[in-house]
């Protein structure tokens, strides 16, 4: 598969003077680097298109490369990854330990909210090899980090708790979590909240924190986050979206210590750029402006290093795709298609880890799940640079 599109480029004057693109490991975040927040738009957009799409492994499932069964994992989606140390972690939404051989979509017993597995794989051409699971029980079994009411679904009440990514700082991890009050047509639901659970023992066990939370019908329901430097201090900035897969994405941070990503008030949120592209954060979530137009499913941000520029991916309308932005709040270039609807039937959720990739950058891996099978995929693609 290959996608490209005409080469384009933004010019916007008086941009602020660029920084150091990359500064080495720090100690908030297992990333093989930290991004330095660089405001300067004077630069091309260089991302032309993909090529060399790869389905490497189903990971999860019994037709997977992983021993799920002895988890009680039947079927599962998401997938989303983050790093503590030497490990990965992969979260997952849903998940059933039992389905019938001609079962699609989230169906079947030993219903869990939702799971997560870990590993020490390095090498990602191919496919991941996991670890293990955390938590556990005393069967080995997958257990919750949170686990979901499973209340009617009538919007009502909470059908269930997906977790949408995660973040370490320091030893601790912290997983954003939706809470779903309403499963609607394909592509919609509603949220009672958006929340955060946490991990001091490196997944063993969790604790769902009171605060921050994040109102149901806001824009910050399902994140994206990347730990950063900006103006020499480290932040997670987090790109958001609705619940569902119908909203833009808007862009928040927080100060990359416990203290204050465990308060509220320490969240500001990007309320435009000033004349001279500087940004605007505001600590009124209402003041947020959208930094990306559009339908847009499961997100993913990271730097790419090969391009030296952010990359994002996500599904939109049954196709996944990625974009290529100058700084983290823009502009975005024009989405290149990265996997498609008519190969894999029921893809969303493509998952970037900056962990995974080779030759430099230019090949990324990703996960993604489909609808069909409900089980979580491998994939990897070279990104296409204008020379």
């Amino acid at each position: 598969m290959t996608a490209s599109r005409p080469r384009r480029v933004f010019r916007i004057a008086a941009a602020a003077a660029s920084g150091s693109l990359l500064i080495g490991m720090a100690a908030c975040t297992a990333s093989p680097t930290m991004p330095v927040v660089d405001t300067s738009q004077e630069k091309p957009f260089v991302l032309e298109g993909v090529s060399n799409l790869t389905e490497i492994a189903q990971l999860t499932g019994p037709d997977g490369m992983n021993d799920t069964e002895s988890a009680a994992v039947a079927g599962t989606d998401l997938g989303s990854m983050t790093n503590l140390g030497d490990r990965t972690y992969f979260f997952f939404g849903d998940t059933f330990g039992e389905r019938a051989p001609d079962a699609v979509g989230g169906q079947g017993g030993i219903w869990r909210s939702n799971a997560a597995a870990w590993t020490t794989d390095a090498d990602p051409s191919d496919g991941i090899s996991f670890d293990g699971w955390t938590p556990t029980d005393e069967l080995g079994w997958a257990q919750p980090l949170i686990e979901g009411e499973h209340d009617s679904n009538d919007g009502e009440g909470e059908v269930t708790k997906i977790p949408t990514h995660g973040f370490a700082i320091g030893d601790s991890l912290y997983v954003s979590y939706m809470s779903v009050s309403h499963w609607g047509e394909p592509g919609a639901w509603d949220a009672n909240y958006a929340g955060l659970v946490k991990s001091t023992d490196r997944g063993e066990t969790w604790t769902a924190l009171e605060s921050p939370r994040w109102p149901g019908d806001s824009n910050f329901i399902q994140v994206a986050p990347v730990i950063v430097s900006d103006g020499g201090r480290p932040f997670v900035y987090l790109w958001a979206i609705p619940a569902g897969r119908f909203g833009g994405v808007a862009l928040m941070r927080v100060p990359a210590t416990e203290e204050a990503v465990e308060d509220a008030d320490a969240y500001s949120y990007f309320a435009g750029a000033d004349p001279e592209g500087e940004p605007r954060w505001d600590a009124d979530m209402d003041a947020a402006e959208l930094v990306v137009e559009g339908t847009i499913g499961e997100l993913s941000v990271m730097w790419s290093d090969y391009l030296e520029r952010w990359i994002m991916t996500y599904s939109d309308g049954g196709n996944a795709y990625i974009r290529e932005g100058l700084t983290p709040w823009g502009p975005w270039d024009e989405p290149v298609l990265l996997a498609s609807a008519a190969d894999y039937p029921g893809l969303y959720s493509p998952y970037l880890n900056p962990r995974y990739v080779t030759e430099g950058g230019r090949r990324i891996f990703f996960s993604m799940s489909l609808w069909g099978p409900y089980n979580v995929f491998w994939f990897s693609v070279d990104l296409d640079k204008a020379s």
